[in-house]
């Protein structure tokens, strides 16, 4: 059962050098946040870059870090917002943009998106918005509640699941200054049918039954998420 910060209980590949980081090499606290980035109601509303987005449903931000990356002229800024019910995570997001540091360095560049295993992934592409492309992903994965990137939310004193879930991943680069990185993954259990806990039965080929109505009502919601993206001109 693959878990989200195990992979498929083997050693993750960095997927995008400057935005997937280690998460525990600085905690800050929440307060920073309010500076570039602001939550009213569904809306996430980003200063740097100037970004707006429409979550789902509301999302509580719990925990928000900064890290610098010497070694790619960048400083990466995370934020870990949740949904949760009965304090036990329903929806969980992860807000993460890269900002290039070094004026004279050229314009940030991302490997395109990748899943964690090719069989459970069921969607790959990208829109257009103007000049800006956005890349997309909807894979199966697991949450890892012994995740070390997951304990500020643990710590307060909500349960992750260590179910299937499934999770939209976006990203884009604006103007070559930011890559922007937004994972959105919702317990397959919360989405009104009773679904398999077989891996075998989530694999892309085979799926059929629950697991398929679980699919496409998750992928309707994260489409309408990532329609929802507008970048405002500086």
């Amino acid at each position: 059962m693959g878990r989200w910060g195990d992979g498929e209980k083997k050693p993750l590949k960095k997927i995008i050098i400057s935005l997937i980081v280690i998460f525990v090499w600085s905690w800050t606290t929440v307060a920073f946040a309010s500076k570039d980035l602001e939550i009213q109601g569904k809306k996430l509303i980003s200063r740097t870059p100037p970004f707006t987005v429409m979550f789902p449903s509301d999302a509580q931000l719990i925990h928000s870090t900064s890290h610098q990356n010497p070694s790619d002229s960048s400083a990466t800024r995370a934020y870990f917002l949740v949904k949760e019910k009965n304090k036990q995570v329903e929806e969980m997001f992860i807000v993460q943009i890269a900002d290039k540091t070094n004026p004279q360095a050229g314009p940030m560049v991302v490997p395109p998106l990748k899943p964690y295993t090719e069989k459970r992934m069921y969607m790959r592409d990208k829109i257009k918005k103007g000049e800006l492309v956005i890349d997309y992903l909807i894979q199966l994965m697991a949450w890892n509640p012994d995740a070390s990137s997951l304990q500020p939310i643990v710590k307060k004193g909500i349960m992750i699941p260590s179910l299937w879930a499934l999770q939209g991943q976006s990203l884009f680069v604006y103007q070559g200054e930011h890559a922007v990185f937004i994972r959105y993954s919702k317990d397959a259990n919360t989405l009104g049918f009773k679904v398999s806990e077989e891996g075998d039965r989530w694999n892309r080929e085979s799926l059929s039954g629950n697991e398929k109505k679980v699919y496409e009502v998750f992928q309707k919601t994260f489409m309408e998420m990532i329609n929802s993206i507008i970048i405002k001109p500086l």
